[in-house]
């Protein structure tokens, strides 16, 4: 019997690659990120039949034939795992309105594109699909508003779009994460200065870090069960019934580090600019974001 198709996207490295690898177990692989490199090296690791398909989720016709691939290749589409997702961080007030708008286009347009396009697949095979938000949708984070809008906005279309796809047999699901060890986190804290090293400053188990291997676990596990939400660390999950309260509860717990976060983003556009000041260069998806709305990262 042929094992059923999973489609990762941002699945080179990080949570893609690590939930990838322990799919590869029981479901066929189609892998699709920005770096064509770390595509090679990351379906080495996913088993001979893995597909990969290089592909911006901000462009819809390199989206539409990064689909047209995986199905031609492997017959169908029974899983998609929309993973691809930028971070940046900086004071909502003193950065580049064009900041949110970047980001928008890579996490929630950009995933729509990807999730759209394969619907039609899905939908055929009574398949499933999860994609990625943030616990940061689930409450004020300081310091990333604009990553934390476009997640939460991410958590609003699935939650909508399980309504509308259930009568055809599909089923939609969520992972809300919070810090995890992949290079979106421990880049920033090398590259972004005393911004990016706001996590430390966080009260409690707000600084903490979720390892990527066993985050790519749960996320693995709750795939093959179709489930509605993943979710660490387990703090995350009373979120859902209190985030009524959390707003109070984290502007408390976060009023010191405000200042500290503008006087970071201050230093910071000093250097890079306000619109340049909240990505890194470095990285191919903050470089898609900028190109998105006319934008050109600084080195």
């Amino acid at each position: 019997m042929a094992k059923p198709v999973a489609l990762i996207s941002g699945g080179a490295r990080g949570i893609g690659l690590a939930t990838a690898r322990r799919l590869a177990t029981d479901h066929r692989i189609a892998l699709l990120d920005l770096d064509a490199d770390a595509l090679e090296q990351a379906a080495a690791l996913c088993g001979g039949e893995t597909i990969t398909a290089v592909c911006d989720i901000t462009d819809q016709t390199q989206v539409d034939a990064a689909i047209a691939q995986v199905v031609a290749q492997a017959g169908g589409i029974d899983v998609v795992f929309s993973n691809a997702g930028i971070g940046a961080g900086g004071s909502l007030r003193l950065l580049d309105p064009d900041v949110l708008a970047g980001i928008v286009n890579v996490n929630l347009i950009g995933n729509w594109r990807l999730i759209h396009a394969t619907l039609p697949h899905v939908i055929e095979r009574r398949g499933y699909i999860i994609a990625n938000a943030s616990a940061s949708a689930l409450m004020p984070a300081i310091g990333f508003g604009a990553y934390a809008s476009s997640k939460a906005a991410l958590e609003h279309l699935m939650n909508v779009l399980r309504g509308e796809v259930a009568h055809l047999g599909v089923e939609v699901g969520v992972s809300y994460f919070w810090f995890v060890g992949t290079d979106m986190v421990e880049g920033a804290e090398r590259e972004m200065g005393r911004l990016g090293g706001l996590r430390s400053e966080m009260p409690g188990p707000l600084r903490g870090i979720v390892s990527v291997e066993k985050v790519g676990q749960l996320l693995a596990t709750g795939i093959r069960a179709r489930a509605r939400r993943v979710v660490a660390p387990r703090w995350i999950t009373p979120i859902f019934f209190l985030r009524g309260m959390i707003g109070g509860l984290v502007d408390r717990g976060t009023a010191g580090i405000a200042a500290e976060l503008d006087d970071a983003t201050a230093e910071r556009i000093a250097e890079q600019g306000s619109f340049s000041a909240a990505f890194r260069p470095t990285q191919a998806g903050h470089k898609a974001a900028a190109d998105s709305v006319g934008q050109r990262l600084r080195d």
